[in-house]
């Protein structure tokens, strides 16, 4: 039996502070942690339709992304099904605000079928009124237990992740530790 093929999407504008926080994820998962080749990482900026393609190749797909509106604090982290996310409607949609389940919804018009979880965490500025690179601190703070939400997931669906630092297996109660990126 063929691996199953895994996605992590990490959806966001870096230049748009807390809307960079899947860039952040991203950053530390590609320096800390080694996954097997069946497991692929993308920081996608601002997910669009040509996305389509992944959704054949892939098998399942996660993507981390910055939420708002929840009416819960800053750092607050979610996990839920792509089609627990609102669809967009009316004229006001972009492609620019595609999110995964329009995504989903595109696929299955094209016969494209995958599965999917997706991982965000309640921003507190996610569009600041200038170009501001970096996190506000409530996010930034709480950014270790959206990585660990998201290791979790792979390592209950059966992938290997090992620490970059010490080739050691992540397992349940793994705690990501931040520190500066070298």
């Amino acid at each position: 039996m063929a691996q199953e093929r895994i996605a992590v999407f990490c959806v966001g504008n870096r230049l748009m502070m807390d809307d960079g926080l899947a860039g952040a994820v991203y950053d530390q998962l590609c320096e800390r942690y080694a996954f097997p080749d069946n497991v692929d990482l993308f920081d996608v900026g601002c997910m669009g339709l040509d996305m389509l393609n992944y959704v054949d190749a892939y098998d399942y797909m996660v993507t981390v992304d910055a939420l708002e509106g929840t009416g819960q604090p800053a750092g607050t982290v979610f996990e839920f099904k792509p089609e627990d996310a609102m669809r967009h409607t009316g004229a006001m949609a972009s492609l620019h605000e595609l999110k995964l389940i329009d995504l989903f919804d595109a696929a299955a018009l094209m016969g494209y079928a995958a599965e999917g979880r997706c991982f965000g965490m309640q921003v507190e500025n996610r569009v600041p009124s200038v170009v501001t690179v970096g996190l506000s601190p409530a996010v930034e703070e709480a950014l270790p237990l959206l990585i660990d939400t998201v290791l979790a997931a792979l390592v209950i669906r059966g992938v290997e992740v090992r620490q970059r630092s010490t080739d050691a297996l992540v397992e349940p109660g793994h705690h990501h530790q931040m520190t500066p990126l070298s």
